[in-house]
């Protein structure tokens, strides 16, 4: 990875405050300050051009949901020049990179290792396919939100991916955007499909490849954004995945949580003896366990197995406890054996 000893967070909403893509910051608003990701840690490494913080000046966090495979983004950025009135890639873009697996390596078809490879086969087979650029455009005016530069443009769509802006400028104007989104991570994003496709598995800690990369143009006239200000340092992080930024999938932040969430899960081990392995996921400290499996027995084991004696579904509760306290958790009939 690009920029070795730097790690950003990505803030992990609860279920019940999944963000709506609604293009606007109320959602937002729970975020610790210290997971804005400003103008202070991007660096052009195209022009060499300072970037003044009074002709552009943005702010990006990033954050995910516990069991959805979608990274979030809120977008704010002040700029005293919008380009945006083009049908063509001349606009202000936000463009993004993710590699949900940090598989590394180049992913754009003229970065194909094979010199000798055919380009036009490297678009259907390789490019975007094991890390996705998207080109979002901020704002876009009449077109799509985003060109994904990749073999795979269905990636733009629900429920893959879905944006909304919120701004009040018209093109050539001065203002503050705001651009809200998500979109799908694929270890294997398939020019056929998401049939084809294998969505990046997003879970507590894990580290991904991701950056981003703002052009400005602030030239009607001009046909080159005025530079290529990068969060990776390095330019080539546009098409290879190994110049991207570690980024860590964090867990729940403390404040959201009781000090103690009982939880549990299971594993059919045979079927025919209807044997169950049952394992705790409790969050928090928990010196004491009580199965109760729905057939008249029970443990105090932490991770017990047990052996039912005939066919049914039954209500199975697990209730602990320790130094901040107890709780309890019911799931009914999700353990069902013939």
């Amino acid at each position: 990875m690009e920029r070795p000893g730097v790690e950003f967070r990505i803030y992990q909403f609860p279920a019940n405050q999944i963000p709506r893509i609604d293009g606007k910051t109320d959602d937002w608003a729970a975020v610790p300050a210290s997971y804005a990701i400003g103008t202070d840690q991007l660096k052009d490494t195209i022009n060499n051009t300072p970037l003044d913080r009074k002709d552009l000046d943005i702010s990006v966090k990033v954050g995910w949901v516990k069991g959805l495979n979608r990274l979030y983004f809120l977008y704010e950025a002040s700029d005293n020049y919008w380009d945006f009135r083009h049908r063509d890639l001349h606009n202000d873009i936000f463009e993004v990179v993710v590699d949900g697996d940090r598989s590394g390596g180049p992913f754009i078809k003229a970065m194909h290792p094979d010199k000798g490879y055919d380009p036009k086969d490297a678009h259907f087979t390789y490019h975007g396919v094991h890390a996705q650029n998207y080109h979002i455009f901020t704002p876009a005016l009449n077109k799509d939100w985003t060109m994904v530069w990749g073999c795979q443009p269905w990636i733009k769509n629900l429920p893959y991916a879905n944006a909304a802006y919120h701004y009040n400028f018209k093109p050539g104007e001065s203002g503050k955007l705001i651009l809200e989104f998500y979109i799908t991570p694929f270890d294997y994003a398939a020019y056929e499909g998401p049939a084809r496709s294998v969505e990046s598995q997003l879970i507590e800690n894990k580290v991904i490849g991701l950056s981003w990369s703002v052009l400005d143009y602030d030239d009607e006239k001009g046909t080159k954004y005025r530079g290529f200000w990068n969060l990776s340092h390095k330019t080539t992080m546009y098409g290879n995945a190994s110049d991207l930024v570690a980024f860590r999938l964090m867990p729940l932040e403390a404040s959201l949580r009781r000090p103690v969430e009982a939880d549990w899960k299971f594993t059919v081990l045979d079927m025919d003896r209807r044997l169950v392995a049952f394992e705790d996921a409790t969050y928090g400290t928990v010196t004491s366990w009580r199965w109760d499996f729905g057939d008249g027995q029970t443990s105090t084991e932490r991770h017990p197995l047990h052996r039912y004696e005939k066919p049914g579904e039954y209500v199975v509760t697990l209730d602990v406890g320790g130094p901040a306290g107890k709780d309890s958790r019911t799931k009914v009939w999700d353990v069902v054996l013939r």
